[in-house]
């Protein structure tokens, strides 16, 4: 019954695993009306302007976006490149790609920071300065720009150089494009924000637009050096071509994140262990792997600590191997490289990066994933031991221990009835035949017959009836 019920218990684990993985990564629907990929028109006519939307962190696979966007545009000679930003920050490497290719376009890019409510801050200001026009929407705001080391502090002395060297890159990057760079370099040394009413007064920004069309009607007749000449805009009355982000772009974006690339990795751990304590489960080997898959690939576009990573592997290992070993000792020491290789996971000392959003997991998400993995094994471990030292019922050695009653003199050898069946019995009481009517226990098996020892203080008939 306890393997049934430890079957059961990996199969569920396989459909709950199976169940968070659809939910987790269903890619985000896109947003109403827009075309799908590059080459689609939302009028079917020529297109001059070109739309992309950048919202959420900015990582590697949003640099990509942007730059095939970017390339798109400049194949087919758009009379310019919105930019859509609504992000809270994202990685150095991530936003330097973005602005290199910003200011080597030979194609006009205007930067709008929209919704209402949309903000473009630390990393976002950044593409906001380098972006050939700088736009916002009413109720948006922009700044905050201050470095911060992902997962923890810096050292004082490595912290200033790192903020001297954002502070000069962010004001060559207002001073190319005439904007106020006492301003933004006190948005990268004090972290302040501003409205979009605030930046268009203080010259951070070069206009306020209440809608994309609101947008292009002001930009008509715009005149914009590029590092390939100059560009006066005709933007009044473009055809508009949307490019969102593919299927497999958002897939990839929305697995770059630290919660996420967590919970797939520990799961994927969960649920192959879940295979190896039954074999022939599948859903939770197959989705372990899955799992495991997708968040090896989430690792490889975050800054991981793989010291973190080696600990919540070694936590893994000591799980397995405390099955073999009475008590749980190793799932405690399990426990404790567990908890801290989650919290160092995402914690490489000493890596800069302009971004607000901190790269950590989350300690509530730690402890509910603790608790889980906890509570996993010592189900599984308690069965499985259980299973273990369960006794043997069927076959010859289930009969052992076993009591039943001498039907004839065994001296020493007669007939006993055991679980309603007659055998042949030979005793091995040292005291002496073992008389008609008594309770006998089965001590060996030899082929057919039972080696038995009476035992006392028994009521024979009840034991009798009971077999």
């Amino acid at each position: 019954m306890r393997g049934r019920e430890l079957r059961t218990y990996c199969r569920l684990v396989g459909l709950l695993m199976a169940a968070l993985l659809g939910v987790i990564l269903a890619p985000a629907p896109a947003p109403a009306g827009a075309a799908q990929g590059l080459g689609a028109d939302t009028e079917g006519g020529e297109v001059e302007v070109v739309v992309l939307a950048a919202q959420g962190v900015i990582d590697p696979v949003m640099a990509r976006f942007i730059e095939r966007g970017l390339a798109q545009a400049e194949r087919e000679g758009a009379e310019c490149l919105v930019l859509q930003l609504d992000t809270p920050g994202g990685l150095d490497s991530a936003m330097r790609k973005i602005v290199k290719r910003i200011m080597s376009s030979p194609v006009p890019v205007v930067v709008y920071v929209a919704p209402a409510g949309a903000r473009a801050a630390s990393a976002g200001l950044f593409i906001t300065m380098a972006a050939h026009i700088a736009a916002m929407a009413p109720a948006t705001d922009i700044g905050a720009a201050h470095p911060v080391a992902i997962g923890g502090e810096l050292p004082e002395e490595l912290k200033a150089k790192v903020v001297n060297e954002a502070a000069a890159y962010i004001r060559t990057l207002a001073e190319e494009r005439g904007r106020n760079a006492e301003w933004a370099e006190e948005a990268v040394r004090k972290s302040v924000s501003l409205t979009a009413g605030e930046a268009l007064e203080q010259n951070v920004i070069d206009l306020v637009a209440d809608s994309l069309e609101d947008l292009l009607r002001k930009l008509d007749g715009w005149e914009v050096e590029t590092a390939w000449g100059r560009v006066v805009l005709e933007t009044a009355g473009a055809e508009v071509r949307r490019i969102e982000m593919s299927l497999p772009e958002r897939f990839i974006h929305r697995l770059i994140d630290p919660n996420i690339a967590y919970v797939l990795l520990n799961l994927g751990l969960l649920g192959i262990i879940a295979e190896f304590y039954h074999p022939g489960a599948i859903l939770p080997g197959l989705s372990g792997v899955i799992m495991l898959i997708l968040g090896f690939v989430a690792l490889g576009s975050l800054p991981v600590n793989w010291g973190g990573l080696a600990l919540l592997i070694l936590a893994i290992i000591l799980f397995l191997l405390d099955i073999k070993v009475t008590g749980f000792i190793l799932s405690v020491f399990g426990g404790i490289a567990f908890v801290l290789g989650s919290l160092l996971l995402f914690r490489p000392f000493g890596v800069p990066a302009p971004a607000l959003p901190r790269l950590a997991v989350s300690p509530w998400l730690i402890a509910g994933m603790t608790a889980m993995i906890a509570s996993f094994f010592v189900f599984v471990v308690t069965k499985v031991v259980q299973t273990q030292r369960e006794r043997v019922t069927s076959g010859a050695a289930g009969l052992i221990g076993q009591r039943g009653v001498a039907l004839t003199e065994l001296a020493p050898r007669g007939l006993v009835r055991l679980r309603g069946e007659e055998w042949t019995a030979e005793a091995l009481d040292p005291e002496g035949p073992i008389p008609q009517g008594s309770a006998v226990e089965v001590v060996e098996v030899k082929g057919v017959t039972l080696k038995v020892r009476r035992v006392v203080d028994v009521d024979v008939e009840s034991d009798s009836t009971d077999s």
